[in-house]
């Protein structure tokens, strides 16, 4: 191995709000916050998922390409529906465009940055 990814920080206008949302999601622990400049999780495994404050932040346009999404993140659920409407209470949204709903649910956190829910491939019926 020559490389372990070792943390994902994703831009926002708040961190700290962005850390919180994916903490709920996630259940990763809040491990780090410096002012209102950058917020983060760190797991059990140690990865760091970090989120800094980025002046005159614009989320992405999924699916179009006015503002690229840039990198995208994907995670395992239970339920499709289920993790979408708890996501949704904590502020995030579910775009129109849907390309496999059948699938995988493609949702936006509440800084915009695109996301995928995915049944993992052994629980589902392909």
């Amino acid at each position: 191995m020559i490389m372990k990814l070792a943390a994902v920080t994703l831009d926002c206008a708040d961190p700290m709000a962005l850390a919180t949302f994916y903490h709920r999601a996630t259940g990763i622990p809040l491990a780090d916050r410096s002012d209102d400049e950058f917020a983060g999780l760190r797991g059990s495994d140690g990865f760091f998922f970090g989120f800094q404050r980025v002046d005159g932040y614009r989320p992405p346009s999924w699916p179009g390409q006015e503002v690229p999404q840039q990198l995208h993140l994907d995670f395992d659920v239970e339920d499709l529906e289920e993790a979408t409407a708890r996501l949704v209470e904590w502020g995030a949204t579910v775009p129109d465009v849907q390309p496999r709903p059948d699938r995988w649910r493609v949702v936006l956190d509440p800084a915009g940055h695109p996301f995928c829910l995915t049944i993992p491939r052994g629980a589902r019926a392909d």
